[in-house]
């Protein structure tokens, strides 16, 4: 046999994005029940040798990103293939399953076809899409025979790693779920994805500010933030904070306000609330 021995595999979670669209951290955003990041963690590890999340410098302190091994761009504003680069840079005899961290119906079924139907011989093995028959490149096999040719796509000045695949004739396949590489990038196309996993929830997505005091605040490593959530309730709005934060009080333990009045945590949230956990104050 003269069969070439197929390089083993790294998976890559692209999470390094401004989210600009969404004005929101895509990372955090909670499907499956579970924040994101942790849902294409969880799919990719069981399919790949090691398995990282690609960041931008001042993003490798988040505690979400914090809790995975982690590869750090290397270069500034070129977008995803920046953590292709990164990874590259760094693992140069690997092949690398990259994915978005941004896919809510991507499931493991996908991957492991793609596995099966990598061509280590070609500089890459993707997706076809099922809306334009483009290649998919943020759910794709990056063959270490890439590296070079990616390398001078991004120094010609070129950063769209669909154009890359067009132009080095990668392998392309159909995906076998037309939806699995559906991504979600503004508020609305949330509430769309939400109310597809959970048809028989009723979602509408929000924007509300959240604030923080106390233990609260020191355990959330900020005072506030803005959230698009799909929480009905105070309460499923905390549990779905708890996913990113590691609170360790339980709701019982605190108070919730809504725009400056105590509320129950079953009050009904609208576009626009103000929310304040408030946990038990030491002392008389």
């Amino acid at each position: 046999m003269n069969a070439t021995r197929a390089a083993p595999v790294y998976g890559l979670v692209l999470a390094g994005g401004r989210s600009t669209r969404m004005q929101r951290d895509k990372a955090t955003l909670s499907y499956h029940g579970r924040t994101q990041l942790e849902w294409a963690m969880s799919l990719l590890e069981p399919h790949v040798e090691r398995a990282f999340v690609s960041v931008r410098p001042e993003q490798n302190d988040d505690p979400i990103r914090a809790r995975f091994a982690q590869i750090v761009d290397t270069r500034d504003n070129l977008g995803p293939i920046a953590g292709i680069l990164a990874a590259q840079a760094q693992h140069p005899d690997v092949a690398w399953l990259v994915l978005a961290c941004d896919l809510p119906f991507l499931d493991g079924a996908t991957l492991e076809y793609l596995l099966a139907v990598r061509r280590p011989e070609s500089p890459a093995t993707a997706f076809r899409s099922s809306h334009d028959g483009l290649p998919e490149p943020l759910c794709a096999i990056y063959e270490p025979s890439s590296r070079e040719a990616i390398a001078a796509h991004v120094a010609s000045g070129k950063q769209c790693p669909r154009k890359f695949l067009i132009n080095a004739n990668a392998h392309l396949v159909d995906e076998p779920n037309p939806r699995a590489l559906d991504n979600i990038n503004t508020p609305e196309e949330y509430g769309s994805a939400m109310t597809t996993l959970s048809p028989d929830v009723t979602f509408a997505p929000k924007h509300v500010k959240v604030q923080y005091y106390a233990l609260l605040r020191e355990q959330a490593g900020r005072s506030d933030e803005a959230l698009v959530t799909g929480a009905r309730t105070p309460r499923e709005l905390y549990e779905e904070l708890k996913a990113r934060h590691p609170f360790s009080l339980a709701p019982e333990m605190l108070r919730v306000a809504v725009n400056a009045e105590f509320a129950e945590w079953s009050q009904t949230l609208a576009d626009g609330d103000s929310v304040v956990f408030i946990p038990p104050v030491a002392g008389g």
